[in-house]
């Protein structure tokens, strides 16, 4: 898997790897590395040493919200978000308003795994993200 991806962005522009809590860090992590790029986690909240900008979003059963380090991406900055799965595209969604609210250029959102029946991909790719 990671030898597919390093093959996919090998030559795209990228400054930062993303990678969501907590299986995100794992590939995102390994693949930044294979890249020589820089890794950045989104945590969960209370997770990261301040100062943080959180981002909260709606899940099935109720609220969450996640941070990234405050000083992690300048504005303009490539990146690629990273994650094993993709379901209903809470997380992602809000991962992506965060890079946002930073000033991230998002470059495509990865995911291993995509559960397509329950519309996280469509979702990401409605708001303009490539998938």
């Amino acid at each position: 898997m990671i030898e597919l991806l390093i093959e996919r962005y090998k030559n795209i522009p990228i400054d930062f790897v993303v990678g969501i809590e907590s299986r995100g860090f794992i590939i995102g992590s390994v693949l930044a590395h294979r890249l020589n790029k820089g890794f950045i986690p989104i945590r969960k909240k209370g997770k990261l040493p301040p100062e943080v900008i959180a981002e909260e979003y709606d899940l099935e059963y109720g609220k969450d919200k996640i941070e990234i380090s405050a000083e992690a991406i300048k504005p303009g900055d490539k990146v690629l978000l990273v994650d094993d799965l993709i379901a209903t595209g809470g997380t992602a969604m809000a991962a992506c308003n965060l890079l946002k609210k930073i000033g991230g250029e998002i470059v495509e959102c990865c995911f291993v795994i995509d559960l397509p029946d329950l519309g996280g991909k469509k979702k990401l790719e409605n708001a303009g993200y490539k998938t």
